[in-house]
């Protein structure tokens, strides 16, 4: 009697693992060569998430390693490893796309003109931000730890620059969020460049009949007398004009700390105040004066007025 071997049953674990792997592979998008399953968007992901990773310890290393060794300015450090992070975020999706989804880098020019027509419609706004973030990279009009002066009369120091915005904080420690191509369009102060020292006007007026040689002598001391006012270039007094009630001036005095410029011009006025009082110079306040007239009387007209009451009594 010859035994047969029989086959035996599929464990239960075996099926469930195929199953699994069956619908981890099913092609839900197949349409010419792009191949779209979950293992394959977990693959796309996995990717990226590694070029991230790549880009974070790359960054850190050039930071902590190479670039102190190299004599350059934290704006373009800062520009620098921006640059280093989106290459290498732009190299990770692209070979995530090849790699989990088997597109054709050839067709991506093809899916940058879909694109193209929908930033047509809607996106131009993200778009220009965009581009105008390039652009605060690479020319540097602004630089990550500059000062500026929006037209909007928002003022603070540039913390980040990315993509599409750039964050700056006020005085008062808030955060203002403003758009790249707000900063390229628009008009807009910046203190600290080409480099930090910055002129400072402040007026002042005195009385009419003040002697100006002493005005100005009393005007330069002030301004020495504040330890964040440079030796060179001197302050310098300029007469600006004849005003409704007093002579004015200016102080201009040089500083090369544009951040605490508000803090410095309140120093100088203090100093201006104090020096004035020691020399008893007249700091005018708004004046008019004010003449009346009494309106004329006419004594024949009223002496016929009263003839004319009496007859009235007769």
């Amino acid at each position: 009697m010859i035994l047969q071997d029989q086959p035996s049953a599929p464990s239960l674990g075996d099926s469930l693992l195929e199953r699994i792997i069956r619908i981890l592979n099913h092609e839900f998008i197949s349409q010419g060569g792009l191949k779209v399953s979950i293992i394959s968007l977990i693959l796309l992901v996995l990717v990226i998430s590694i070029a991230a990773l790549v880009s974070r310890y790359a960054r850190r290393f050039l930071d902590k390693r190479i670039l102190p060794r190299v004599h350059m300015e934290p704006g373009l450090r800062y520009t620098l490893l921006m640059l280093v992070h989106y290459v290498i975020i732009v190299f990770g999706v692209l070979y995530g796309l090849k790699l989990g989804l088997s597109v054709d880098l050839t067709g991506v020019a093809v899916i940058l003109g879909f694109l193209s027509v929908g930033i047509g419609f809607g996106l131009q706004y993200v778009a220009a931000d965009i581009i105008s973030g390039f652009i605060l990279l690479f020319e540097r009009p602004v630089r990550v730890g500059d000062r500026l002066r929006l037209k909007d009369g928002i003022e603070g120091r540039v913390q980040n620059i990315s993509i599409r915005s750039t964050i700056i904080v006020t005085n008062e420690n808030m955060a203002v969020i403003v758009p790249n191509s707000k900063l390229i369009q628009n008009e807009l102060i910046n203190y600290s460049y080409p480099s930090q020292n910055v002129r400072l006007n402040v007026p002042v007026g005195v009385a009419y009949g003040s002697d100006l040689e002493i005005v100005s002598q009393a005007l330069i001391e002030a301004a020495r007398s504040v330890d964040e006012v440079l030796a060179t270039p001197e302050p310098r007094v300029h007469f600006s004009g004849f005003g409704d009630s007093s002579l004015n001036l200016e102080i201009r005095v040089w500083i090369n700390e544009p951040h605490k410029h508000p803090q410095i011009r309140s120093k100088v006025n203090f100093a201006i105040d104090r020096v004035f009082r020691e020399r008893n110079i007249e700091i005018p306040f708004p004046q008019r004066d004010v003449r009346l007239r009494a309106a004329p009387i006419n004594i024949n007209e009223d002496a016929s007025r009263e003839t004319g009451a009496a007859d009235d009594e007769r």
